[in-house]
């Protein structure tokens, strides 16, 4: 079976169980605080384990927050990868309402401190047609695709937060995009989701693209093969780290050797499984 090695984000995350979201110039008071681990990294690697594979997750932490090697280890992740640095690790802040919308607020701390070395060294332990994962909650990922790409690796890149230096990425490289509608606007410049497909298509045409849309589901295409998946229903509380859940489930399954669409169907109920609790990484659920 092929590896899959996730260079990705780790955060502590700062949770405020709130009513409803604060606005601008406003000042609210939470029902509830807790402190999770998260980042987008982290959580898809963690969806990669609870789905029944091997993953190995590269990033970096600050030196005296070893309890993030300890957690990761309960979860069956491997951690041989991650570096330890003088950086403050990286954090955000979750407002999550009483529907269970979130609002998110991230500092990259030691995300953002990762180098051509490092990067070089991780991918060198791996091989041709291996899987590498990224999210854009790292630095140098620009750097990270092309070194992959030489070295042959299957890309899957979840461009997320999107920002402006992801129109600047060779995206030609990346094997498999997933993204949600709002990043599949800002990429494409279109707000329905078969326009944002057909304008990425055709930017794209060798690359497997796959929107999700929370409670609408998933569409999947790659050239002329375009279908929908319908999501679960479920009482959703809290939509944190759902996204990071479907990617997490998706390429568990795609590697297992998992048809597409079935590879799709598991991932949205896993998915929809995590908003029916509270965080991030630990509302990932174990699902055959």
């Amino acid at each position: 079976m092929m590896k899959i090695l996730n260079i990705g984000s780790i955060n502590k995350d700062f949770f405020y169980s709130v009513d409803n979201l604060v606005k601008p110039g406003e000042t609210i008071s939470s029902n509830k605080f807790d402190i999770k681990l998260g980042g987008k990294g982290l959580n898809q690697s963690v969806a990669i384990s609870m789905a029944g594979n091997d993953v190995y997750h590269a990033g970096l932490i600050n030196k005296n927050d070893l309890f993030i090697i300890d957690k990761l280890k309960k979860w069956n992740v491997n951690s041989e990868n991650i570096s330890l640095s003088e950086t403050p690790t990286g954090h955000a802040i979750i407002q999550v309402d009483k529907n269970g919308e979130n609002s998110i607020i991230i500092n990259g701390g030691s995300n953002h401190r990762l180098d051509v070395n490092f990067i070089n060294n991780t991918i060198s332990k791996f091989n041709k047609d291996d899987y590498l994962l990224i999210q854009n909650e790292v630095n140098l990922v620009d750097k990270i695709i092309d070194i992959a790409y030489e070295k042959g690796l299957k890309i899957i890149f979840n461009p997320a937060p999107f920002n402006e230096n992801i129109h600047n990425y060779n995206l030609n490289k990346v094997a498999i995009l997933i993204l949600n509608q709002t990043e599949g606007k800002s990429l494409s410049g279109e707000n329905n989701p078969e326009k944002i497909i057909k304008s990425i298509n055709e930017k794209l045409s060798n690359t497997e693209i796959i929107l999700t849309l929370g409670k609408r589901g998933s569409i999947y295409s790659y050239k002329e093969n375009t279908f929908s998946i319908n999501a679960e229903k479920v009482n959703s509380i809290d939509s944190t780290g759902a996204g990071d859940t479907f990617i997490g489930y998706y390429i568990a399954s795609i590697v297992k050797g998992m048809s597409i669409k079935d590879s799709l169907i598991r991932a949205g109920k896993a998915a929809a499984i995590s908003t029916t609790n509270l965080g991030a990484a630990e509302s990932i659920p174990k699902i055959n």
